[in-house]
């Protein structure tokens, strides 16, 4: 019999997240958490994943600590073989480490622009890699399993000097429509999620003058979203129906026009 209820919809689950040591990463662990699920977070800061264990666990949840750099492969696979052999394998893949760092193309930030493709689609494939075997092997069991990929609304809209990080999200989003086709059929929900601005620590990582005056105005003139804010929203992804598979999901600031 289902130990599931309404208030902790994903009892039984085990949940990995990248980039889990801060922003959105931090939230949607202790979220999902509070849900029902056990949850494996991944990040670089072994610090930053020990006090979010911490936080999780004073909450009665359950955690196992991965640290892992998501650009690494054999890190990355490491990291899923001890989530197969400790947890029994993962059911639900939040991927979602990410970095955002604008900059004319002009200047030839050409360290900036390798760092963001290797964070926001290398390391985005290193996951998918590592872990849709026991996707595929916990949906044949449970009947569905959730693939989520953080995106953003840049893959789809036009914002100067953004254009490497906008297009790292643009190949989030199409990847995340071809797997949708590939996994679909395994009983693999897949998910792009497109965030538009979100208060995090992605912000203070940008250093071109230009993108910081932009955000710096942009948050005059709105309330960004939080980091909770997704979290929830994943939450909500997580605990439909499996017959239900939202493949594309934009989360806005009510006064963010694009």
């Amino acid at each position: 019999m289902s130990t599931q209820s309404p208030a902790k919809p994903l009892i039984g689950r085990v949940a990995v997240i990248t980039g889990a040591s801060s922003g959105i990463g931090a939230a949607t662990a202790e979220h999902l958490a509070e849900l029902g699920a056990t949850v494996a977070i991944l990040a670089r800061r072994a610090e930053r994943l020990d006090a979010v264990s911490s936080r999780i666990k004073k909450r009665g949840g359950t955690t196992l600590t991965l640290v892992a750099d998501v650009t690494d492969a054999a890190t990355v696979q490491s990291a899923a073989d001890r989530v197969a052999y400790e947890l029994g394998g993962a059911d639900l893949l939040f991927n979602n480490a990410g970095l955002m760092l604008p900059a004319p193309v002009e200047e030839l930030p050409t360290d900036q622009w390798r760092r963001q493709i290797d964070i926001n689609a290398s390391g985005v494939m290193n996951v998918i890699g590592a872990f849709t075997s026991q996707l595929v092997a916990s949906a044949r069991v449970r009947g569905v399993a959730d693939l989520i990929n953080t995106s953003s609304i840049a893959a789809r809209n036009i914002f100067p000097n953004f254009a490497v990080y906008s297009g790292t999200k643009a190949y989030d989003t199409h990847l995340s429509r071809h797997l949708r086709v590939e996994l679909g059929a395994k009983y693999v929900r897949v998910a792009a999620l497109e965030p538009g601005i979100v208060e995090t620590e992605l912000q203070s990582h940008v250093t071109d003058e230009g993108a910081r005056e932009w955000l710096a105005g942009a948050k005059e003139t709105m309330e960004w979203l939080s980091p909770h804010d997704i979290a929830a929203t994943v939450g909500f992804i997580a605990a439909l129906p499996p017959r239900v598979n939202l493949q594309q999901v934009t989360v806005m600031p009510t006064r963010q026009a694009n």
